[in-house]
């Protein structure tokens, strides 16, 4: 496969990944309310990737079901960059949006992260999302037929890590 020149795409969710599911706040993490809902990072994790993002290492794209509400309401407070391409989810098409999309059904989010990679043939993708191993029955057929493709599942307890960063960084 002959890779673009553009940089490999990552495709970010929030929920488990940047917004840990914490009670206690450790050292240096940060706790805001958006929505209503309390959310607890780590400036230290946003800081890396809004790097990454920047140095053009990658393209930071959001999956997640905060969808534009996560550049609106989290990139500036979390020290993201805004207005990064997001991926809305598809279950509000009409019955039979599924056929449009050859026939696919199943995990919303899988079904985004295909069309990208289908529009985008010859760029690598990075897809963080602390579901992928819970929907791994879901995801693994397309996953291992597309070796582009480097899936990072954080924890929902602990969310994105330096560890984890560190792997995406060696494979980039």
């Amino acid at each position: 496969m002959a890779w673009t020149d553009d940089p490999p795409i990552l495709l970010l969710d929030v929920d488990g990944v940047l917004n840990a599911a914490r009670v206690d706040l450790p050292e240096g993490w940060e706790r805001g309310t958006f929505n209503g809902y309390v959310l607890t990072w780590d400036p230290t994790v946003t800081a890396r990737l809004r790097e990454l993002h920047e140095s053009g290492r990658v393209e930071i794209q959001w999956l997640t079901t905060w969808t534009t509400d996560a550049d609106r309401l989290l990139a500036e407070p979390m020290g993201l960059p805004r207005g990064l391409v997001t991926h809305a989810r598809a279950d509000a098409a009409p019955t039979g949006f599924a056929g449009a999309l050859g026939g696919r059904s199943g995990w919303w989010k899988l079904t985004a992260a295909q069309a990208v990679a289908e529009a985008e043939p010859n760029r690598r993708i990075v897809w963080i999302d602390d579901d992928l191993a819970v929907q791994a029955a879901d995801t693994g057929k397309w996953l291992a037929a597309s070796p582009h493709v480097l899936v990072v599942a954080p924890d929902l307890f602990v969310g994105l890590t330096h560890a984890q960063l560190d792997e995406i960084e060696a494979w980039l």
